[in-house]
């Protein structure tokens, strides 16, 4: 049975431990969790297990923190045309985005940041209470675009555009009244766009969208509520204007150069690519029905893509991992752990740094990197036991499975036969 109440002292023992840091695996190792938090790590003989703690051996499966997709969405799409989005109902939407969050978890992800849209919202406030199961959730809400921007679906009328997913500003006073909506909605963050995309009608990654001047509001509105900016951002000069105006994150980043990367790591801005879209589209789009023109501009922009990824992880750039993961067909939400097997076998990562981009990096993403994405003393217990090494084959994440136990705040979630 799971523990629903976080308040028992657990020990996980006999363990292989991957703390996350980037730090040396160790083998035989103990974690203590009480009252949600691990109040210690270590090898055996190191640790001390309470007399009162309820003990779990592991039997030498890897023990690891809590997987983070720190770019996705909880759309309750089902098909992968765009439309969709705009013509079922809202209510069966955030349903489905109660199963998909039900299998985040499932599949070891015990946090997410929803980069637009408003099922986010209310989806975390239903887990938060305890009413659905699912990952602690970050939420952006209405994302930010301007008028002919990636977040203006061409498509469809404004007036349709503006009720769903975007809030459409421009000038610096309409980009610091729809930062303060979005922050008066809820969101713990806020999302813009400041490039075209490759799945918007009628423009491309290429094109700039808001000024600096647009930007640098939106992240002095943030700045004032102690919060933070991400943006999607996928051409060089857009990138730059983000970066020197003061987001967080650049999310995508297909089209880098030296000087972005550079920029990046003087600031300390984190890369979160989300490979894991763009290879479905490329390779598995057109059978799947995705849109040719989004087809065809994923196809255009792969390749340049993971060369930005490859630069900037060898120039020592943070990266977070994210998917952009709707749950759609290609995009279905537990199937999240592809992105740290894209980023070893595409982008040349060790697997230990694609797990510290999973772990810790993406907890820095989410603004956490106090609270969670490593396994340390004083960090929320968000905790994985996997059967099999990662280190050796990360494949193993990806299969749910493998995923034998989930912890979120001290809570077993998931237990499958440990």
């Amino acid at each position: 049975m799971a523990n629903r109440g976080g308040e028992k002292k657990i020990a996980l023992v006999n363990g292989f431990l991957i703390d996350g840091s980037g730090s040396p695996p160790v083998d035989r190792a103990v974690v203590v969790v009480e009252n949600g938090r691990i109040s210690a790590v270590g090898p055996a003989g190191e640790v001390e297990v309470p007399s009162d703690a309820e003990v779990i051996d592991v039997g030498g499966m890897t023990i690891m923190p809590g997987l983070i997709d720190a770019h996705m969405h909880f759309m309750g799409t089902r098909t992968h045309r765009l439309e969709e989005y705009f013509v079922i109902p809202e209510q069966v939407r955030l349903l489905r985005c109660v199963r998909d969050a039900e299998a985040l978890l499932e599949a070891g992800f015990t946090t997410v940041k929803d980069c637009g849209g408003t099922n986010g919202l209310y989806l975390k406030m239903a887990i938060n209470e305890g009413s659905v199961r699912g990952p602690r959730v970050l939420a952006a809400g209405h994302v930010l675009s301007q008028t002919f921007g990636h977040g203006d679906i061409h498509f469809l009328p404004i007036e349709w555009v503006r009720q769903k997913i975007p809030t459409i500003c421009d000038g610096v006073d309409e980009c610091r009244r729809a930062a303060r909506y979005a922050l008066r909605e809820g969101a713990d963050f806020i999302k813009i766009c400041a490039t075209g995309g490759v799945l918007s009608m009628r423009d491309r990654p290429e094109h700039t969208q808001f000024s600096f001047d647009e930007i640098r509001a939106i992240v002095e509105e943030a700045g004032k509520v102690g919060t933070f900016v991400s943006a999607h951002a996928q051409g060089t000069e857009g990138i730059k204007i983000a970066i020197a105006a003061g987001v967080k994150t650049i999310d995508h980043g297909i089209y880098l150069d030296e000087e972005a990367i550079r920029m990046m790591k003087e600031r300390g801005v984190i890369l979160v690519p989300t490979l894991s879209i763009a290879y479905q589209i490329v390779t598995k789009g057109k059978e799947a029905g995705i849109i040719e023109w989004g087809v065809r501009k994923a196809t255009e922009a792969f390749e340049h893509h993971l060369k930005s990824v490859k630069m900037a992880y060898e120039a020592g750039v943070k990266i977070a991992t994210g998917t952009d993961f709707g749950s759609p067909p290609l995009w279905k939400m537990g199937t999240n752990a592809m992105e740290l097997e894209l980023l070893v076998e595409k982008a040349g990562f060790k697997p230990i740094d694609a797990i510290v981009s999973a772990t810790k990096i993406a907890a820095e993403a989410c603004g956490l990197a106090d609270k969670i994405g490593t396994i340390e003393a004083g960090k929320m217990a968000d905790i994985i036991v996997v059967n099999g090494n990662p280190l050796e084959d990360i494949k193993v994440l990806r299969k749910v499975d493998n995923i034998r136990l989930v912890m979120k705040e001290g809570k077993i979630e998931v237990n499958r036969g440990v």
